[in-house]
């Protein structure tokens, strides 16, 4: 998640400069969508289909392997850096054995090389995209294993099952993991305006993880979309976990450009810089006072920068919405 600042204006000044990006599509580019009728995330069924188990185990091996890429290269896996483009090179392998079709979008910020990765499971109407995103980039200070290692490894293990399900959903599912969000939401705002406004309206909705596992966890659903919002509160609802609306992260991470383009947002956060209260500690447990995550954009978010259970309840809650939002 990218530093604090004004939200709205930080992310419609993200799209204008993503506006002047010089970009390449590489590596097997997904063929051009059909055209059809798009409908909005509000239309989903009440008759979704039920999502499997995600293994937390799976989720944590993911972040395992990227602290692994960070600690080769230098220490961090910051936008333009050799550990970066690791990054990418891992997940994308990943995904090309599991049956997905891959795409590489290279785009340039600060006069540095960046990529989103984009992955697309065969078949679903594909003028109704369901898509799920986290960005893949660190700060240069650390790894970045919560922020935002957590989300990029939720939504991977998500399309695995996805594969390993053999998963037919009626809409069409579409995974990406962003570039340069820690520099101003660089990567998703390029994908956003490279896409024709017709492209753009099929998305029926965009679901954003960017921190899921902070140490002194909470559970913030985001307030955009009311039919994603409800599809995420159902679920912790479910499990007996109270929530809250996300005012930290409003604005801050990649689902600003595609709320400011149109497309139905939401997601899930678990904290960052922000203190604790005593009302949050007796509701969600953990320490009153003290910062979601204390390493936050520090060399100290590693793999031991992270709660198991909010890992476990995120990435589960992630495939739920998937699952329920494309069936």
């Amino acid at each position: 998640m990218k530093l604090s600042v004004p939200g709205r204006t930080a992310a419609a000044a993200a799209i204008a400069v993503a506006g002047l990006l010089t970009t390449t599509a590489i590596s097997n580019a997904a063929p051009a969508p059909k055209t059809a009728a798009p409908k909005a995330a509000s239309e989903a069924t009440s008759k979704a289909a039920a999502a499997p188990d995600i293994s937390v185990d799976n989720v944590k091996a993911h972040l395992t392997d990227l602290q692994s890429v960070a600690d080769a290269n230098g220490g961090n896996r910051a936008h333009g850096s050799a550990g970066y483009k690791a990054s990418v090179d891992q997940l994308k392998k990943k995904l090309d054995g599991a049956g997905f079709t891959t795409s590489v979008q290279e785009f340039t910020a600060g006069g540095k090389t960046g990529y989103n990765l984009i992955a697309d499971w065969p078949g679903g109407d594909d003028g109704q995209v369901v898509m799920a995103g986290a960005h893949l980039d660190s700060v240069s200070d650390g790894p970045g294993i919560n922020d935002n290692g957590s989300g990029s490894a939720a939504i991977l293990e998500t399309a695995l099952t996805v594969a390993r399900e053999k998963y037919q959903p009626k809409k069409h599912l579409r995974f990406a993991w962003w570039g340069a969000e820690e520099i101003g939401m660089v990567g998703s705002s390029h994908y956003v305006d490279s896409l024709a406004g017709g492209d753009r309206s099929k998305i029926s909705a965009y679901l954003n993880f960017d921190m899921l596992s902070s140490p002194n966890a909470g559970y913030f659903v985001y307030d955009d979309d009311p039919t994603i919002e409800k599809t995420f509160k159902d679920y912790y609802a479910g499990k007996n976990v109270a929530t809250e609306p996300d005012d930290e992260g409003d604005g801050r991470s990649d689902h600003a450009p595609f709320q400011q383009a149109g497309v139905p947002v939401g997601g899930l956060f678990s904290g960052a810089e922000t203190t604790k209260s005593a009302e949050q500690a007796e509701k969600w447990g953990g320490t009153a006072g003290e910062a979601f995550d204390k390493c936050y954009h520090s060399s100290c978010d590693g793999v031991s920068n992270i709660d198991g259970t909010a890992l476990d309840r995120n990435s589960e809650a992630v495939a739920y919405a998937v699952w329920g939002l494309s069936s």
